[in-house]
Order: structure tokens, then C-alpha cells, then sequence
């Protein structure tokens, strides 16, 4: 139950050995988060799906970023030109998988937005609506209805993802085969991978509730730290790589 925390460790020592390609990912990732919270700022009903939505689909956000840690794992010098190159290659593994990931993250915004519109007892335009008439309701129902809702489909995006971009990353395995090391990494250490789980999404969180600007140091933390995450299930033996390296 400790590995999380060495992750976390050992993903910030790589951001501190190698910011600039962190940072400017958590720039940009601020940087939308900002905007999306601009256009959307009287439209909470649809903010709250989109940002919870953004977990699902933020392990394709921090391929670079696995990248990163391989490369200075090898003691090779790493810079933005190796993320550029990656994003450039096209690896259809990578953007079908991509896709996959925004199809389901975009499911949830809809199915969050219309749960919310069509039951919330008054309109939900703003953060204080939100906690007043969905967390705060006094007739219990529909907050516990969202929360269950987002579980379901997020439990299993997280068992279908969580290692299967950095071993895409690392190998040529094919996209079904990383898929089904990840929910074999999960279900041999349920416990520490839903330890880990919560951890990602309490920092998020907390990088969400500073206005995005902690988004900047957290995406990339995390980032790095998911990369360190597949590293000890390969060696520990949990997942299997060796036929597809």
C-alpha cells in the first residue's frame, strides 16, 4: 500500500530533473481548463460533468510525459523535441485509444448535464447552485445518483487505461493486449491501484480548486508518476511485457 507514495516520489524527482516538458503540459492543460471555465461559467450543470470528465481522458493529456521519464530513465537527454515527436508519430495504437477515451469522457458530460438539468429542482448555473441544490438537496437522490454514475463509468476507464498508455508508450504491443495488462495490474492489487486512483483524483481536485494554476505542477507530477507506476508492476512481474518489447 505504500508503492503510491514512492510514485508520487519518484514522479516529482523526474519533474525537478526535467520541468520544462512538465510545465508547459501543465500550462497547457490550465490553460484550457481556464478557458473551458470562461465559456462555461453559467453553465455549471455542464462545468461539473466536463471537468470530472477531464479524469477520463487525462492519461492521453500525459503520453509526452511518459515519454519524458523513459528517455531520462536511460539516461538520455530529454527536451520538448521528444514529446513533439511522439505526438507527431501517429502511433494509431495511441489515437484510437485517444479517441475511445473522448468518446467516453464526452458520454459522461452529456449524461451528467441532463441528469442534472432534468432533476435538479432549480436551475444550476453557478458553483454555489451546484452545492445547494445537488449536494445540499434536501431530499436525497440526485447527487448520490451523479456520484454512482460517474463511479461506474470511471472504475472501469481507470482499470482500462492506467497502464495501458505507458506500456503503449513502451512497447508495440497492440492496443487489447496493454488494455488487458491494465485491469490485470488492477485486479491482482485492487487496494493499492484504488489507493492510487484516489490519490489522482484528490490532487486533481485540489489543482481544480486553485483556479487551474495547480494544475500546472499536477499534471505533470502525476504525469510522471503514472510512468513509474507501470515501471514497478513490470518488474515486480504483475504485467507482462517481454514478447511485445
Amino acid at each position: 500500500m505504500g508503492s503510491p507514495w514512492c510514485w508520487l516520489a519518484l514522479g516529482w524527482r523526474d519533474l525537478v530533473r526535467n520541468p520544462w516538458p512538465g510545465l508547459l503540459h501543465g500550462v497547457l492543460v490550465a490553460a484550457f481548463g481556464g478557458l473551458l471555465l470562461a465559456v462555461a461559467h453559467d453553465q455549471f450543470w455542464g462545468l461539473a460533468g466536463a471537468f470530472s470528465g477531464f479524469l477520463i481522458v487525462a492519461p492521453v493529456l500525459a503520453t509526452g510525459l511518459y515519454q519524458v521519464s523513459r528517455l531520462a530513465a536511460r539516461g538520455q537527454r530529454v527536451s520538448s523535441r521528444e514529446v513533439w515527436r511522439l505526438w507527431c508519430s501517429g502511433d494509431r495504437r495511441l489515437v484510437g485509444f485517444g479517441l475511445l477515451l473522448g468518446l467516453a469522457g464526452t458520454g459522461w458530460v452529456l449524461t451528467s448535464a441532463a441528469l442534472i438539468t432534468l432533476w435538479a429542482p432549480a436551475d444550476v448555473s453557478k458553483p454555489a447552485d451546484f452545492l445547494l441544490h445537488v449536494v445540499l438537496a434536501p431530499s436525497p437522490g440526485l447527487f448520490e445518483v451523479w456520484l454512482l454514475l460517474g463511479a461506474l463509468l470511471a472504475a472501469p476507464m481507470f482499470a482500462s487505461s492506467v497502464i495501458t498508455l505507458p506500456m503503449l508508450v513502451d512497447t508495440q504491443a497492440p492496443l487489447w493486449v496493454a488494455v488487458g495488462e491494465s485491469w490485470r495490474a488492477v485486479g491482482s492489487h485492487p487496494g493499492v491501484m484504488a489507493l492510487w486512483a484516489l490519490l489522482i483524483v484528490g490532487l486533481v481536485g485540489l489543482g481544480l480548486c486553485t483556479l487551474m494554476l495547480g494544475l500546472v505542477v499536477v499534471v505533470p507530477w502525476l504525469g510522471h508518476a503514472s510512468w513509474h507506476a507501470y515501471v514497478h508492476l513490470k518488474a515486480t512481474g504483475t504485467i507482462s511485457t517481454d514478447e511485445w518489447a
